[in-house]
């Protein structure tokens, strides 16, 4: 029986590999892990002859990742990912208010929900160290599988999301425009203003067109802040959460529109990961102690 060769695969070039996938050049990489082009690609070819296949590859001027490459970036993700993880767990054994969390929060919630819950856990745990990334639907849920954040706070969990519902909060939906375009409201021509692709609430509202065979003008903007811009300016509807409004409601330079089928009942969920850190579940119990967030049932 012929000896396999070592397997030498150490997190520092795993980390090389993960940075050089999101940057999408050795020269980004260099730059972002302050070490040379060649450190870079030295690791890199290390990790190809550890495994075995090539997972780069020359393209024109640049180098990109192979097959190979792609499919392994998602192990090297989760390995990384489980590592952080064990280390904060470890670490909170015995002193949970001494660990590290590790939050993803989808745009619209981080601009309504979480600095209030941020600043009122580190009140309680100032020791926890706070790490938070934000993101649209699709980012978040994808960090969370890859275990590189320990919880999510973000609308309903797609169906192979994986992780346990802690908590949830009450959320809707509606339809607001510019009170002088209310009055003249059409759902099936006024431009409505959605979110980039990847966003829960810009799936929600082509749900809705869909229900009733619309396909009025659409307009893309980038973010909830530009949509509720857009809509305050007259350029448009748009299905965005109440609580992202209630200033604008209250002020009158927005105002519910009456749709069919809307409010739309969207609530707000709080996902860990499927073994909770110990400061994972201190965070999650300061959430349920907040008025408006409930434990999720079984």
């Amino acid at each position: 029986m012929t000896e396999s060769a070592p397997y030498a695969v150490t997190p520092s070039r795993l980390t090389t590999l993960v940075t050089f996938a999101e940057e999408g050049s050795v020269v980004g990489a260099a730059r972002r892990l302050v070490v040379s082009e060649s450190a870079v690609s030295v690791a890199m070819s290390a990790l190809s002859r550890d495994l075995g296949v090539p997972l780069v590859e020359r393209v024109g001027r640049g180098v990109e990742l192979t097959p190979a490459g792609t499919t392994y970036l998602a192990y090297a993700r989760r390995v990384l990912g489980l590592l952080e993880q064990g280390w904060a767990a470890a670490r909170g054994v015995g002193e949970p208010g001494r660990g590290r969390l590790r939050l993803a929060v989808v745009t619209t919630a981080a601009d309504q929900l979480i600095a209030p819950l941020l600043a009122s856990f580190s009140t309680v745990f100032p020791d926890v160290e706070l790490q938070v990334d934000v993101g649209n639907s699709v980012e978040v849920w994808d960090l969370l599988a890859h275990h590189e954040v320990d919880l999510v706070l973000a609308g309903r969990p797609p169906g192979a999301a994986s992780g346990r519902i802690a908590a949830r909060r009450d959320n809707l939906l509606v339809v607001v425009a510019r009170p002088s375009s209310a009055a003249t409201f059409a759902e099936g021509e006024t431009t409505w203003l959605l979110r980039e692709r990847g966003s829960g609430t810009r799936a929600s509202l082509e749900g809705l067109l869909a229900s009733r065979d619309l396909d009025p003008p659409r307009m893309v903007l980038g973010s909830n802040g530009a949509v509720v811009a857009a809509a305050v300016a007259g350029l448009g509807a748009a299905l965005v959460s109440a609580d992202a409004v209630a200033a604008e409601l209250a002020s009158g330079t927005l105002a519910v529109v009456a749709v069919s089928g809307t409010p739309l009942v969207r609530p707000w969920h709080l996902v860990t990961g499927v073994t909770p850190t110990p400061a994972t579940r201190l965070f999650v119990e300061h959430v349920l102690s907040v008025p408006g967030w409930r434990a999720a049932g079984p």
